[in-house]
């Protein structure tokens, strides 16, 4: 079941999954200033860098 992560911005932890599926995003930094994702009380960082690192690992599991 799909959950929000990112209260203050409404991000569904599917469509970050998405997203950093889709761009090549390797820091919560990087996330921060390509989008408006945990950029406000910084509640979800922790989840987000976790997401952030298995987008990692699969990219580098998979590479193209």
């Amino acid at each position: 079941m799909a959950e929000v992560i990112c209260l203050c911005n409404q991000i569904w932890d599917e469509d970050l999954r998405e997203y950093l599926a889709n761009h090549e995003i390797n820091s919560i930094e990087e996330l921060r200033e390509e989008a408006s994702i945990c950029n406000k009380c910084m509640q979800c960082e922790e989840l987000v860098q976790a997401e952030i690192y298995h987008a990692r690992m699969k990219r580098q599991q998979n590479p193209h």
